[in-house]
């Protein structure tokens, strides 16, 4: 097909009515302008309509073939040109948050937070070593891409079957069963990126044209170990929960592990960081004991929140407050890491609390007072949500997260 300027005028494209109606506004216009010049007063009362009509047509004419080539890129239409519009321009100028953790619970977050903002950076714990997540590190020597791949879902803009995709786990009888599909896609990511798994993480960011970045916390092959009270120790991260016990100390099998560079970039400018909600010792700590972690955090000006669990953890939290999981955070990290405390103080009805007996899971206590002893903020609302599971209803966390953010930013300006 010969290059020139007459593609435009092909079938198909949609755009000669607009350009016609552009022209045509243009010669009214002209028109318009010759007859405003006659001493004549009708002559020029007449002039001055011609050339109003003129520049309604022109700017219709080119409103309409602007929308009829961007929608082009837009399989939806007008409507996701709108989302486009105001992700592009509402949501990035939204604070800069940051958040910490991994599992369902990080996931779930995001997927509130990104109405609210564009500018997050999930920053997720690769340490998991169960289910698909373990064999793909042991085959193929990868860190754990399991809760990569959840938040990358969470934040994605791509068509909801995409996110499907990423999800679907196989489940009939082969190699590939229990496998999800996105680690099995980031895996080969990974190989194709010549074992760069930072940019395997951006590659596979663009194909599901996530808001915002995710970026693992380290992108060391490291394994988590828990000392308990008796001086047992555990590695790897499936194995850690233990009923019989209290976990004492926590660390990786890896000490000179880095944190990742872009982790560190978006901690030092972020607006708020917010640690959590997730398994304290699986999701939360691992991030902070990798080495600099904490220091970068206590360093950062932002304000940086810890979001509490609604539910014990049979074999990791077991008779745990809201106070005990902020004390072993600290205790984990450095005095400075957490500002506030955000936890739940709705109950929990009767007839769930009975599905959680068998689990030995049981509400966990919003003491305030001890949380202000540790040196922060406590802030204790309804948060609740209860179906299934009981967990943060998802609406009332992110509604919480912002007043406390904002709140922050009218004071900190």
């Amino acid at each position: 097909m010969p290059k020139t300027p007459l593609k435009w005028l092909y079938p198909g494209i949609k755009v000669k009515r607009w350009l016609l109606t552009l022209l045509i506004g243009v010669i009214v216009v002209g028109i318009g302008a010759v007859l405003a010049q006659k001493p004549y007063t009708p002559v020029i009362t007449t002039g001055i309509i011609w050339i109003v009509c003129g520049m309604i047509l022109i700017v219709m004419g080119m409103g309409k073939m602007i929308v009829s080539l961007l929608t082009l890129f837009f399989p939806q239409g007008e409507r996701e040109l709108i989302n486009v519009l105001y992700q592009r321009r509402y949501l990035e100028r939204g604070p800069k948050i940051v958040t910490i953790g991994g599992g369902t619970g990080l996931s779930n977050l995001l997927f509130g937070l990104k109405d609210y903002t564009s500018n997050i950076t999930a920053i997720v714990t690769v340490a998991d070593s169960g289910g698909s997540s373990g064999r793909l590190r042991e085959e193929f020597n990868i860190v754990a891409p399991g809760d990569i791949r959840n938040c990358l879902v969470a934040l994605a803009d791509a068509p909801a079957l995409m996110g499907d995709l990423f999800q679907h786990r196989f489940s009939q009888e082969s190699q590939l069963q229990g496998h999800n599909f996105g680690n099995l896609f980031l895996t080969a990511m990974y190989q194709v990126t010549k074992g760069d798994f930072e940019k395997a993480v951006k590659e596979t960011s663009k194909i599901l044209s996530i808001r915002g970045q995710v970026v693992p916390s380290t992108v060391s092959n490291l394994h988590l170990v828990a000392e308990y009270m008796d001086g047992t120790k555990t590695e790897g991260e499936a194995k850690i929960p233990n009923p019989n016990v209290r976990i004492k100390r926590l660390s990786l099998t890896e000490k000179d592990a880095q944190p990742t560079e872009d982790a560190l970039k978006a901690i030092k400018e972020a607006d708020a960081i917010i640690l959590g909600p997730g398994s304290l010792y699986t999701s939360v700590i691992p991030n902070l004991i990798i080495k600099g972690m904490s220091e970068a955090l206590v360093n950062s000006q932002a304000f940086k929140i810890y979001v509490c669990n609604v539910m014990t953890q049979h074999g990791e939290t077991d008779g745990f407050s809201a106070s005990d999981h902020a004390k072993a955070i600290l205790d984990h990290s450095l005095p400075g890491v957490i500002d506030a405390v955000l936890m739940n103080d709705a109950k929990v009805p009767k007839e769930a609390l009975g599905r959680y007996e068998g689990e030995k899971s049981f509400p966990v206590s919003p003491d305030k007072e001890k949380i202000r002893e540790l040196g922060c903020l406590a802030v204790a609302t309804d948060l609740l949500g209860v179906s299934n599971y009981v967990r943060h209803d998802s609406e009332k966390l992110n509604d919480a997260l912002i007043k406390l953010i904002e709140r922050y930013r009218v004071i900190k300006r």
